[in-house]
C-alpha cells in the first residue's frame, strides 16, 4: 500500500566496484516495476552519452512497466537528452556531485519545457533541497536520515520551510 520508485542499482553496484547486472534489474522490474510510481532506466555512472546509449536501449522494456526516468550523467547536456523527454520518460539526475549542482537547473528547465517528471538523487543536506526546489524538482532521495537519524528534524524543517521570498529576492 505504500509508494515506491525502483532504481536500476547503478550506483550502488558502482560503489562497489561492480558492474551493472542486468538480470537482477529484470527481476525487480518483474516484481515490483508494475506498482512503482517510475522507474529509473539501466545507466553507467558519470557514462556521458555511452550512458545514455544505454538508458535507451532499455526504455521499451521498462516502459511497458511503467514511468521510465532516463538519468543523465557526467558528459550529457540537454540537446542530447530532449529529444527523448516527455510526460512518458522523465528526467533523474544523477552524476558526480559537482556536476549535479552545476546543471541542476537546466535539467529542471527541460522537464518544465517537456512537461516530464524530474528527479534528483542523492539529496542529503537542507541546502540541497533549496537548490532541488529552486530547480523544479518534483521529488528527490538521499541516504543521510537512514545512516543518521539526527538529520531528520534538519532535512525534514527543509522540506517544508520553502522559501521566505517566493519568487526570489528582487
Amino acid at each position: 500500500g505504500m509508494r515506491y520508485a525502483l532504481d536500476n542499482g547503478a550506483w550502488s553496484a558502482h560503489i562497489r566496484g561492480e558492474q551493472f547486472n542486468p538480470t537482477k534489474f529484470n527481476k525487480a522490474l518483474e516484481k515490483v516495476g508494475g506498482g512503482a510510481d517510475w522507474i529509473v532506466l539501466p545507466d553507467i555512472v558519470a557514462g556521458g552519452l555511452e550512458s545514455l546509449e544505454l538508458s535507451l536501449s532499455w526504455l521499451d522494456r521498462v516502459s511497458y512497466f511503467g514511468l521510465p526516468l532516463l538519468p543523465v550523467q557526467d558528459g550529457m547536456n540537454p540537446q542530447d537528452v530532449s529529444p527523448h523527454v516527455s510526460r512518458e520518460v522523465g528526467i533523474f539526475l544523477g552524476g558526480s556531485t559537482d556536476w549535479k549542482l552545476e546543471t541542476m537547473r537546466e535539467w529542471g528547465a527541460l522537464a518544465r519545457r517537456k512537461e516530464a517528471y524530474f528527479h534528483v538523487a542523492r539529496v542529503n543536506s537542507a541546502k540541497r533541497i533549496v537548490l532541488c526546489s529552486d530547480a523544479g524538482a518534483h521529488s528527490i532521495d538521499g541516504t543521510s536520515v537512514s545512516r543518521f537519524g539526527s538529520t531528520l528534524r534538519r532535512l525534514d524543517l527543509a522540506l517544508r520551510q520553502g522559501h521566505l521570498f517566493p519568487g526570489g529576492l528582487r
